[in-house]
């Protein structure tokens, strides 16, 4: 009889702590091309939620992490062992757009919302959107069609084209291509280049060849540095100017790379020198926590973390109505350290202000200065 009510009470012991706690499984890579964005997506992410004592709603926050390895394979398996052995109650990270695809009918299936930390592939909030899905970083059309236009009036009528042999680089150069040549710019050359290259030599031939007086380059991870890289040691920073697409410019790439990249011009929704509360604040906490300026990445998964935090409250830490849940996610309004944060209503793809931004100088290393704010963008495309 003692030991049947030492398991009852056991039992009753867990039930409680399971119905305190909400678990939050995160699939973001460790190694890989992609390992230095998921680590700093992984230190944005934690850093918001250390900076709520890991508790929303008199709920204790769980995290369980997975390594997506820049693989849909890996992320899928990681994210079927979340869901069913570690019964999370949400998921988010992603960083590869097919990884994404990959995981939006699971989800929808299991009845888990995702919320996507970078993966930018435009289909994923319009043909193959549902409402599980909801994606914070924003998607290839909002990164480059409002840039492609001010390309073309700003910086350059002859550009060469360059992006990563997969989905969303070739979806980001049309995008990026359908404003700029509309705006009157000419395209000198377009090429795609292996996932993980080892050399880009023969690239940096042919923009040699080509003379632009631009390239847009659509690369992210260890391509983007070795990129940069060998753009400086062919000398061809003394002639054309770098007009990149956002991530390529991360803070952590530029520093790795060196002063080649001073005056690159890329967009994203957010840029370090931002003048308003929420991303000083965001901004010193990584600096004091990690002793370094944060990039982009950071920044995404601060945002993931507080996208969680906020519908939480709104639901009272409760997971179990699914409507609710996802109405409260869908609802989510705050100040970001982009500007306000807000989803979408159709597409669940957040509505993102667009910043053009100059790899600059400063006393802490280079970063990214913002040169002017474009506007406001949802995705056009349902």
């Amino acid at each position: 009889m003692k030991k049947v009510i030492t398991l009852a009470l056991a039992l009753a012991a867990s039930s409680a702590l399971a119905q305190d706690t909400v678990k939050i499984g995160v699939i973001l890579p460790v190694s890989g091309v992609y390992a230095q964005l998921g680590e700093e997506g992984w230190k944005g992410f934690t850093l918001y939620m250390d900076s709520i004592g890991n508790k929303v709603a008199g709920k204790t926050i769980q995290v369980v992490r997975e390594d997506e390895e820049a693989d849909a394979g890996v992320a899928l398996r990681k994210a079927n062992k979340l869901i069913s052995s570690d019964k999370v109650d949400l998921l988010a990270g992603v960083v590869l757009t097919p990884s994404a695809y990959a995981l939006a009918p699971v989800v929808e299936k299991a009845k888990v919302p995702l919320i996507v930390f970078n993966a930018a592939g435009n289909d994923l909030t319009r043909s193959r959107k549902n409402p599980y899905v909801f994606r914070v970083s924003g998607n290839a059309w909002q990164y480059n069609n409002p840039f492609g236009k001010y390309v073309a009036q700003k910086v350059s009528k002859n550009t060469f084209l360059v992006a990563a042999d997969y989905a969303f680089g070739k979806e980001s150069i049309a995008d990026f291509k359908a404003a700029y040549t509309k705006a009157g710019g000419k395209v000198a050359g377009e090429v795609y280049t292996p996932l993980g290259s080892n050399d880009f030599s023969a690239y940096m031939a042919r923009i040699a060849a080509a003379k632009p007086e631009a390239v847009y380059a659509v690369l992210s991870g260890s391509d983007a540095v070795l990129f940069m890289k060998q753009f400086a040691q062919f000398g061809l920073q003394k002639s054309v100017k770098l007009a990149v697409f956002g991530d390529m410019t991360d803070e952590k790439f530029i520093g790795a790379v060196g002063d080649s990249t001073v005056g690159a011009l890329s967009a994203l929704p957010w840029a370090q020198n931002l003048a308003n509360a929420e991303n000083r604040k965001f901004v010193a906490a990584y600096t004091k926590k990690y002793k370094d300026l944060p990039g982009v990445f950071a920044e995404r998964g601060w945002v993931t973390a507080r996208v969680i935090a906020e519908a939480l409250k709104k639901t009272g830490g409760k997971t179990d109505d699914k409507a609710a849940l996802l109405a409260a996610i869908r609802g989510v309004n705050f100040p970001a350290p982009r500007g306000v944060f807000r989803f979408d209503a159709v597409t669940q793809n957040v509505i993102n202000p667009m910043y053009v931004r100059q790899v600059v100088k400063g006393p802490g290393g280079l970063y990214n200065k913002q040169v002017v704010k474009l506007g406001d963008f949802r995705d056009p495309g349902k």
